[in-house]
This record gives C-alpha cells, sequence and structure tokens, in this order.
C-alpha cells in the first residue's frame, strides 16, 4: 500500500500521532543506548588499551565529531528519502559501526574501534536529523517540550541500563584485583592479558549489530506517515519570504551552539563520573554506577517536564529553571567538599552534583529545539541539520575536560562546564528572542 504523504502534521490523526510517538520512543531508546554505553567504554578502553584520560576521551570525540561532518549532507539525504526511509538507513549504518568492533577487538587496535564509533555516530546522526525535528512539528509547538521529555525518558532509560548491562556482560568479580596487577606484570604476559579482556566486547557488539540491522528493517515496515515540511502555510510562507538560508535566523545560530554547549555538559557529566570516581580510589566495579543515577536523575526531570508542561509552566520557563540550576551544580561541584554517604556509598560529596546535573540538563534540549526551529518552514531540515550539528559538543567538551584533567585534576576540570551553562542561560532568558542580527 502506498504510504499517504499527509503535507503537514496537522493533517494527521491522534492515532497516527500515538502511534508515530510509540515509534520514534523506540529510535529514542536505541539512542540512549548506544550513546551512553560510553560512559563504560571510556575506562575500559583506557584500561585495556592503555591509555592517558585525553586518549581515553576519543571514545567520545570519535562518535560525535560524525555530528559535524554529516549533519548536512544528512538533511539532503532527508530531502530525497524521507523521515522514514532516512531512519531506517541510519540503523543500517549503526549495525557497520558495531560490526567493525569484531576485527578491532581481535587485533586490540584503538583507531579500529574509534572507526566503528564513528560510523555509530554517522548513523546516529541521521537518526538524530530526521527524529527531532519529526517529533517536534508533530503537534502543537508549545506541547513540543512535553512530548521531547517522553522521548526522553526512553532514551535516558536505555541510558541507565546500558553501562550495567554492558558491565555486566564485559567485566568480572575478579577484575578489581586483575586491574592492579596489569601494570606490574611481564610485557609477554600483560598483552596476553589486555588481549583477553579487550575480546570481551566481540560477542555483545555483534548482537548490537543484529539488532540494529533488525529495526531499520522494522522501520522500513512501519506504518511511521510522512510529514512534508517542503510545503510551507501562506503566511510562514511571506515571513519567510525574504529568506535565502537558515543563517538569516539568528535564534536558530545560537539555539545550535546552545546544543554544542548543552551536549557537551550532558556527556561531561555522565561520562566522567566514573572516572571522577575512580580518582577518589572507589573501584571501577562500584564505580560503574554513578552515570546510571546522573541519567535516573535525567528522567526524573522529564517526568516532571511530561506533567507540568504546559499546563502549570512554560517550556521556556523550564528551560530558564534548568540553566540556572546547571550553573548552580556546576559551582558546588567545584566548592563543595567533604567525604559523606549516600546509596551505600562513601565518597566526597561533590560527586553527587555531578550527579544532579543530570536533573539541571533534563529540560535544556526539550527546551532548546522548539524555540530554535520554530517558524523555519521550508527551512525546517536544513535548520535541524545545523542544529545536529552542535551534537558535535558531546565529542569536543569531554576531550577539553580531559585535557584538564591530566594538567589540573578531575575536580578542577570541571571549571569547563561553568561558561557553558553561562551561555545556555543567555540563551534562555535573551538569545532565543533575537530575530535579526542588527
Amino acid at each position: 500500500m502506498k504510504e499517504k504523504n499527509t503535507g503537514t502534521a496537522t493533517a494527521l490523526t491522534n492515532k497516527q500521532v500515538g502511534v508515530s510517538i510509540g515509534i520514534i520512543a523506540v529510535v529514542f531508546f536505541v539512542i540512549g543506548f548506544i550513546s551512553w554505553v560510553n560512559s563504560i567504554l571510556i575506562p575500559f578502553f583506557k584500561i585495556a588499551c592503555e591509555l592517558t584520560a585525553f586518549e581515553s576521551y576519543f571514545v567520545t570525540f570519535a562518535f560525535y565529531i560524525s555530528y559535524l561532518l554529516v549533519s548536512v549532507p544528512a538533511s539532503y539525504l532527508l530531502k530525497r528519502t524521507g523521515f522514514k526511509r532516512g531512519m531506517a538507513i541510519g540503523f543500517g549504518i549503526m549495525a557497520i559501526g558495531a560490526f567493525l568492533f569484531i576485527p578491532a577487538a581481535a587485533v586490540r587496535t584503538y583507531g579500529v574501534f574509534l572507526t566503528g564509533l564513528f560510523a555509530l555516530g554517522v548513523g546516529l546522526s541521521v537518526l538524530q536529523t530526521a527524529a527531532n525535528p519529526y517529533i517536534t512539528i508533530l503537534g502543537p509547538m508549545d506541547r513540543a517540550a512535553q512530548r521531547i521529555s517522553i522521548l526522553g525518558v526512553c532514551n535516558k532509560g536505555a541510558g541507565i541500563l546500558a553501562p550495567l548491562i554492558f558491565a555486566a556482560v564485559i567485566l568480572r568479580k575478579t577484575d578489581n584485583e586483575l586491574f592492579s596487577r596489569i601494570p606490574f606484570m611481564q610485557p609477554g604476559r600483560r598483552e596476553e592479558v589486555l588481549d583477553e579482556l579487550i575480546q570481551r566486547v566481540m560477542v555483545p557488539y555483534f548482537v548490537v549489530g543484529v539488532v540494529l540491522l533488525l529495526l531499520g528493517l522494522l522501520i522500513l515496515r512501519s506504518p511511521l506517515p510522512e510529514i512534508n515540511t517542503e510545503k510551507e502555510d501562506p503566511e510562514l510562507s511571506r515571513a519567510n519570504a525574504d529568506k535565502k538560508n537558515i543563517f538569516a535566523f539568528p535564534y536558530l545560530v545560537l539555539g545550535a551552539v546552545a546544543i554544542f554547549l548543552h551536549v557537551g555538559t550532558q556527556v561531561i557529566s555522565i561520562d566522567t563520573i566514573i572516572g571522577y570516581a575512580t580518582s577518589m580510589h572507589m573501584p571501577l566495579l562500584e564505580a560503574r554506577f554513578f552515570p546510571s543515577y546522573t541519567l535516573f536523575a535525567t528522567i526524573c526531570g522529564y517526568l516532571l517536564g511530561v506533567i507540568v508542561i504546559p499546563r502549570f509552566i512554560s517550556q521556556k520557563q523550564a528551560l530558564k529553571t534548568c540553566t540556572l540550576l546547571g550553573t548552580l551544580f556546576s559551582l558546588l561541584i567545584l566548592f563543595v567538599k567533604g567525604r559523606s554517604t549516600f546509596l551505600g556509598h562513601t565518597i566526597d560529596a561533590s560527586i553527587w552534583f555531578v550527579a544532579l546535573l543530570g536533573l539541571a540538563n533534563s529540560l535544556i534540549w526539550a527546551g532548546i529545539w522548539p524555540l530554535a526551529i520554530n517558524g523555519l518552514g521550508r527551512f525546517t531540515k536544513l535548520g535541524a541539520s545545523l542544529m545536529i550539528m552542535g551534537l558535535c559538543g558531546n565529542g569536543i567538551l569531554p576531550l577539553v575536560y580531559g585535557h584538564m584533567a591530566d594538567l589540573y585534576g578531575t575536580r578542577e576540570a570541571y571549571w569547563v562546564l561553568v561558561p557553558c551553562y553561562c551561555y545556555l542561560v543567555f540563551y534562555a532568558f535573551y538569545g532565543h528572542g533575537i530575530k535579526k542580527w542588527s
């Protein structure tokens, strides 16, 4: 049966909207699972491939720099294929990246792992370029943050499961002792142990690759309707008549910068928390739980957003609150000191403010997207690609953190968060309203 081109999101029935949200929720779950497993890959590769802190954060750099390189081509791909086929292609590319982990593990070569991570990021950039504008324009714009929050629960729920499942598969109860002995082993024995260690990722990533292929096929056969963003309504067409390109929308460009800084701070809060815990002499097998605490705080924020937006507060007010909270928690990480016991962990109290950044970050993405792509009309897909390019912040800012951690220490490196949140406060209060450059 030929798929009907609905023309606009308003042409969809409530049933179509509900089914579409369900399908995109699965997509966001997969995006979360693949993305947040990096939090356990970073310390694992650091040990198995004998890396510095700076080198280990190339995991996130390789994964997310693809967003900078691929997002604009992805927008043109979506113009030719539509949202649905574009998402299926994204899953296929991700499967290739997952399968690359098998030869990488066979020869224990970090560069091949990074190539696989880059391919995973390429597929995800296609998925994100399609899924984020799709869910934003799928219903009323004043409820976009609510819809994104629902999907955020799926994304971060997968993020909680990913490091725990992956750690359960690749780590053993005796690994703490093994890790402590590796630096003192004879070279030949050390190579043998490290080879065995790294080969533990082969089976999990083979399974992931197969699942990604199946999901791509399921998306192709799903009832997901197309939304034509190329056709503008007459009023919007008149408003955008003098617009030649996406750079004529200052609030979009400033929003892309905000996305760059937001996702970078989000990844720092999740992917560095294990390293921060182990730097305070906590064993890796205990520290592996901390990314889940950050993601749990994020889910709490999403659920709060689903309840209160827009009934009690607007998505704009939620964005302002979260950016201010992010600034506050960043400063508390730097200045609060003293050991505390909470949830069975005895560690410096500052680490719980790293986890609380999950709450602060929860509604920032959902607040920025509707403000940044509102009124773009025929520029929506290309505007979305500019926003997705901002996701390279996921790869760049953790590298900055890693370099600062090597130079100054893991706590002091969190200074990188402060100017980021200050800009996000600017966008939330003022930048989103700038319609002209002069």
